[in-house]
This record gives structure tokens, sequence and C-alpha cells, in this order.
């Protein structure tokens, strides 16, 4: 029992299409065998896969923690020469930090500048309190513990 091929896909070779005559076996069939191409399926824009660039996904912004300027340029920060400056104010490059929240266009601008200096001074002095109140704790405990021992000894 034999298989066959629908008429329809099988079609001898056309004769302009010829070039050199074609190498038979001793197995092959004298007419070839066309199929339907695939369907081409559309796929919508954003379900593709993301394009590789050289471009760096998420770019480190860093802020001077003397006036709240935010460094967001196309040269990456520490490529930068160590004698950079704030341009606002002249501060050093040692005194830049990492600022993860995401930067606005209006970044620099005076009053979201003086806004966000205002939020690094409650910060810086909020981790300058710390110590302070962790000591007071402790001598608050030795306190507590000899007027314990004195008091039920």
């Amino acid at each position: 029992m034999a298989l066959q091929a629908p008429s329809s896909l099988l079609r001898a070779p056309a004769p302009a299409q010829r070039s050199a005559p074609p190498l038979r076996s001793s197995f092959s069939a004298p007419c070839s065998l066309r199929l339907p191409a695939p369907a081409r399926r559309r796929v919508a824009r954003a379900a593709t896969a993301a394009r590789i660039t050289m471009r760096v996904a998420s770019k480190q912004s860093y802020i001077c923690r003397d006036c709240g300027y935010i460094y967001n340029d196309r040269t990456p920060f520490d490529k930068l020469a160590d004698n950079y400056f704030c341009p606002v104010c002249g501060a050093p490059k040692r005194r830049f930090r990492p600022y993860e929240p995401a930067v606005a266009k209006n970044a620099n601008s005076t009053d979201v500048r003086k806004a966000r200096k205002e939020q690094l001074k409650k910060e810086e002095s909020l981790g300058q309190a710390l110590p302070i109140a962790i000591v007071a704790g402790i001598v608050a405990l030795a306190g507590l513990y000899y007027y314990l021992n004195n008091v039920y000894s």
C-alpha cells in the first residue's frame, strides 16, 4: 500500500527554474513535492522580546549632599575625573552619593533642589542622633540595673 500526496501538492518543476539537470538517485521521485507556506502570524509590538541595545537600562543618579543637585548626565559618574565639582555649590566629587528615586526632568530647579536639601538634612540629623539615643538607652539600662541590685540585695 503506497502513500500518495494530494495532486495539488505535486507539481513538476517549472522548465525556467532548471539551470542544471537535477541529480537523481534511484529513490527520488520524478516530480517535486510542494508544500504550502506556513501561515505568518502577526505579533503585537509590545509582546515581542526587548531589543538589546548598548544603552544602560537603569542609569544610576548621584546627589550632592551639600545642595541637593542631582547628577544625571550621559557620562557615568564613575568615569568623571576626580577633580569634578558640583556645578551649583562647588562641592567635590566625594560629596556625591547614589540616589535611588526616579529623577524628573525638573529635578535640578531651585525649589525642588531646596526641598530635597531639607529632606537630606533631616535624614542626616536622624543618622547623627541615633548613636546618641543608643548611648542614652544603655546608660538608662545600666542605672536601672544598679538601682534594682541595691534595692533587692
